[in-house]
């Protein structure tokens, strides 16, 4: 199973409540903070709700 490199690269400031609930779920804290997470369906779908804050690479395990 892969695995997804998730980055911050932009700023929180500006999102809504519900942007920012989905980075703290995934367990971003400030730019340029990076978490690992396995690929689900879950995953893929917070990270499509806030795809223009975060920065996406695959990993293969």
């Amino acid at each position: 199973m892969s695995t997804l490199l998730i980055t911050q690269r932009r700023s929180r400031n500006g999102a809504d409540k519900r942007q920012i609930d989905t980075l703290r779920s995934l367990g971003l804290r400030r730019i340029g903070h990076t978490v690992e997470h396995p690929d689900t369906a879950q995953v893929r779908g917070m990270v499509h709700k806030v795809r223009h804050l975060v920065e996406v690479t695959e990993e293969d395990s």
